[in-house]
């Protein structure tokens, strides 16, 4: 099991109140409330950030480098994320966004929506390979695979192997500073990817890419945003800067611009976190069948909906419908049929279950029968009182010792009420042991 995964979303605790807004919208049960602030289970954490967008107090956050990084390296290259493009009003061409990246003091832009329309023609080609398990599932969103790695065991041959957009266009970057300025060492280089969201920053800190992370270092695009606004304002009737990419390369920024790239018409794409689980469940039980291809998306609308933007992600959509309107197709082709064995990931996805209890099987079956039994004797009302999202959360919470029994608030009023006296702490952790020895007891019986 990965435990040494590094995350960028983190808590700041002095402004968190301890409120559940966090608490009820992980999807994957990672926080609890301990102590008055909630605590982030980095096991558990698959960054989708969508704490940052729900917490009223904004005590959680997105880790990220600094517009200082640029001074770290002789030549920087900014590798622009398409959802970039969606954040500005009235903006009629790409080209003033990539004049005001390198005004901000980038020596180049490599546009990863130049690369995602190499990604979309060799998905083309991968999808016609035989023995290929299918669905395919896109590996593009760094929290989807993270999500399939630790909760859909058999889902991880599906996540397609080559390398998403943010790799190819950093390799490319890479190689074309090389050619152009061969005096720069790597060391020299840095390319620096401007991230709509925290996910992308973990996957560049943990090096998915393995040997070939070819990214220096990420920004997000909410300070290019601001950085960019009066870079932009200054020459509005001035010659700018040509975008190289198309429409297919643009469209990657909004949920089904992967899929309909494709050209495929058995193919699956949704966006929200909730409604990818839900997809991910039916694909895992066999309840959706027949599908070439599948795009899902943790964000609301894609990456223009990232937790680092700023934006609405439906009015950054309907902007990058406006830009579109003008461009070619796709102006990045592969110049064969071959795809290039760089572009395949390094190794495959492996399972790494967070939710193990035990490595000992019969220990792991105790623990779960000791957690059912304890979710019985709950209310079942998921108020989150107890800190934990819900009744089986806490149930299991107890079990593992990693919380007390008595702080469930509805059965300690009802306890008290009944017995009509003060409990001390001792008797209510011997009710919740009385239930576990009646469980037992029954199992024993059972036998």
């Amino acid at each position: 099991m990965i435990r040494d995964y590094k995350h960028s979303v983190s808590l700041d605790i002095e402004k968190c109140r301890g409120c559940t807004a966090c608490l009820r919208r992980c999807p994957t049960e990672a926080i609890r409330i301990r102590d008055g602030h909630a605590v982030i289970n980095s096991v558990r954490c698959i960054d989708c950030g969508e704490c940052i967008r729900v917490c009223p107090y904004k005590a959680k956050k997105a880790t990220h480098d600094a517009l200082s990084v640029l001074n770290d390296y002789k030549y920087t290259v900014a590798l622009p994320a398409p959802s970039l493009y969606g954040q500005f009003d009235n903006l009629d061409n790409i080209g003033y966004i990539i004049r005001g990246l390198l005004d901000l003091g980038f020596d180049d832009v490599f546009e990863v929506a130049c690369a995602a329309e190499l990604v979309s023609a060799y998905t083309r080609k991968y999808i016609t390979r035989e023995n290929v398990k299918k669905p395919i599932i896109s590996s593009a969103c760094p929290t989807i695979t993270r999500l399939i790695s630790t909760n859909y065991p058999y889902l991880c041959e599906n996540i397609m192997p080559i390398l998403p957009p943010i790799d190819i266009a950093a390799m490319l970057a890479r190689e074309k500073a090389k050619e152009e300025h061969p005096e720069l060492s790597d060391d020299d280089i840095g390319v620096v990817f401007i991230s709509p969201c925290p996910a992308k920053v973990s996957y560049v800190k943990n090096n998915f890419a393995g040997e070939r992370n070819y990214v220096s270092a990420t920004v997000s695009v909410r300070d290019i945003y601001f950085a960019l606004l009066d870079k932009m304002n200054k020459y509005r009737e001035e010659p700018y800067e040509v975008t190289e990419a198309g429409i297919i390369g643009i469209g990657w920024a909004s949920t089904g611009g992967e899929s309909t790239a494709i050209l495929n018409d058995r193919y699956l794409a949704a966006d929200g976190i909730e409604n990818c689980i839900r997809v991910l469940d039916q694909i895992d039980s066999a309840d959706i069948t027949n599908l070439d291809f599948v795009e899902l998306n943790a964000c609301s609308g894609g990456c223009v909906g990232g937790a680092m933007t700023v934006a609405n992600p439906y009015i950054a959509q309907a902007r990058l419908q406006s830009l579109k309107r003008y461009l070619p197709v796709s102006p990045n082709r592969p110049a064969s049929d071959w795809i290039p064995d760089k572009y395949f990931h390094e190794k495959e996805v492996e399972y790494n279950p967070y939710s193990l209890l035990s490595s000992d099987r019969k220990t792991a079956m105790r623990m779960m029968s000791d957690i059912e039994a304890i979710a019985k004797a709950l209310p079942g009302l998921d108020c989150g009182s107890c800190g934990a999202p819900n009744c089986t959360a806490f149930a299991e919470d107890v079990v593992k010792c990693e919380s007390r029994a008595d702080e469930c608030t509805v059965i300690l009023k009802k306890i008290m009420r009944e017995r009509g006296i003060d409990m001390e702490r001792g008797e209510i952790l011997s009710h919740f042991d009385a239930i576990i020895q009646r469980n037992h007891k029954d199992e024993e019986d059972k036998k």
